[in-house]
């Protein structure tokens, strides 16, 4: 997926992940959030952060099994402005009804995909 003319598209229905490639696309992202309503899940991690590397793998294949969902990768290192409020790596946070619900900090491919049902 990705973010055309303010809207988050699906290119190929394999990949569902919108990467937030800097500040002004992770905020576009949060506008479609706020606006549509969008049920999402940002996963906040580094290219140096071992854990996040392990389980992006996870995310990127539970992006397909919950296609109600729209999944959001942010570097916070590519985002320094609108990821100030992350303090670990990774962190998720889940949105219903353009609203932050819910928050988990850490990884384990089980948890995620509990929550992930729990909001889908």
């Amino acid at each position: 997926m990705e973010l055309e003319g303010g809207k988050l598209t699906t290119k190929n229905t394999q990949e569902k992940v919108v990467t937030a490639s800097g500040d002004d696309k992770l905020e576009n992202i949060f506008k479609e959030i706020k606006t549509n309503k969008n049920s999402t899940v940002i996963s906040y991690g580094a290219s140096w952060c071992s854990v996040c590397n392990q389980i992006m793998p996870a995310f990127n294949k539970l992006s397909s099994k919950f296609p109600k969902l729209s999944f959001v990768y942010a570097d916070i290192d590519e985002c320094p402005e609108t990821t100030q409020h992350v303090r670990y790596t990774p962190t998720f946070h889940f949105y219903r009804d353009g609203e932050r619900v819910d928050e988990m900090i850490g990884a384990g491919e089980e948890r995620l995909h509990d929550r992930l049902w729990l909001h889908s």
